[in-house]
C-alpha cells in the first residue's frame, strides 16, 4: 500500500497538499467522492477522496505553486466566475466554495458549455453554468447575486475593462478578486511585461488596487494572474 500524508495548506483553506511516492501535489476535497472531472488523480486518506490539482492544467493552481499568498475564494461564499470553459478550474473551485458556497459560471462557447454541464453541474448543486457573454454583463442580471470574489479568464483584448464591467455590476462592497491576464490575447506584437503593466493601470484607473502580480511560466506562457480589490 502506497503511504499518503495530507495536509491544509499553511494560508488557504480547503485547499490541500498531498504527499504520496515522495512528491508533493496541490489537491481539493472531492465534493462528489468516486468522480474525476478532467482525469484527475483522485486520493484516499482517513475516509476522505482528494482531487489532485494539476497546475498544468489550471491556472489557479499553477499561482499558487509559484506562490499565492491570497486567494479569494472561500468555502460557503458567492463567487462569479468568468471563462468557465469546461470546468477544470470551476471544479476545483466548487470543491473550495462547498455546499453552502455558490459558484456562478460564465461561458461563451456552446460546446465548452456542454461540457460544463456534462462534467461538472451534473453532480455539483454549487455550480450555476451561465451560458452568455461575459462582455455583456446586463445579460445575466436576474441570474446572478451579489458575489464576494469575482474570478476572470477569459481570452479577449479587452481583459481589464470586461472584467471592471462585471465587477462594477456584481462585486461586492470591499469584495476581492482575480484576474488572469493572457497577453498574447491583447496584443502579439508587444512584450508581455508591457501588455500587464498597461493592463495593471486600467484597472486602476477603474478604481482597484493591485495586490498581487504572478508570472505563470513555466505553467503558462506569457500569463499573469493578479489579485485585486476596492
Amino acid at each position: 500500500m502506497v503511504e499518503v500524508e495530507v495536509h491544509e495548506h499553511d494560508i488557504f483553506p480547503n485547499v490541500f497538499l498531498v504527499k504520496t511516492r515522495g512528491q508533493e501535489k496541490l489537491a481539493t476535497r472531492n465534493m462528489v467522492p468516486g468522480t474525476s472531472v478532467y482525469g484527475e488523480e483522485l486520493v484516499q486518506h482517513n475516509d476522505i477522496e482528494y482531487r489532485i490539482w494539476d497546475p498544468y492544467r489550471s491556472k489557479l493552481a499553477a499561482a499558487i505553486k509559484k506562490g499565492l499568498h491570497e486567494l479569494p475564494i472561500k468555502q460557503g461564499e458567492r463567487i462569479l466566475y468568468l471563462g468557465a470553459a469546461s470546468g477544470t478550474t470551476v471544479s476545483h473551485v466548487s470543491d473550495i466554495a462547498g455546499n453552502t458556497g455558490e459558484v456562478y459560471a460564465v461561458e461563451f462557447s456552446q460546446r465548452s458549455m456542454r461540457d460544463l454541464i456534462e462534467k461538472v453541474c451534473r453532480n455539483r448543486s454549487n455550480v450555476r453554468p451561465i451560458l452568455a457573454d461575459a462582455r455583456v454583463p446586463a445579460e445575466y442580471r436576474l441570474l446572478v447575486r451579489i458575489v464576494d470574489s469575482v474570478y476572470s479568464d477569459v481570452a479577449q483584448p479587452n481583459q481589464a475593462n470586461l472584467f471592471s464591467d462585471n465587477a462594477d455590476v456584481y462585486l461586492k462592497e470591499k469584495g476581492r478578486a482575480i484576474i488572469v491576464i493572457k497577453s498574447r490575447s491583447i496584443d502579439v506584437t508587444q512584450r508581455p511585461t508591457d501588455i500587464f503593466k498597461k493592463e495593471i493601470k486600467i484597472l486602476e484607473n477603474c478604481g482597484f488596487h493591485v495586490s498581487e502580480v504572478i508570472r505563470l511560466e513555466p505553467f503558462d506562457k506569457d500569463h499573469a494572474m493578479i489579485t485585486l480589490g476596492r
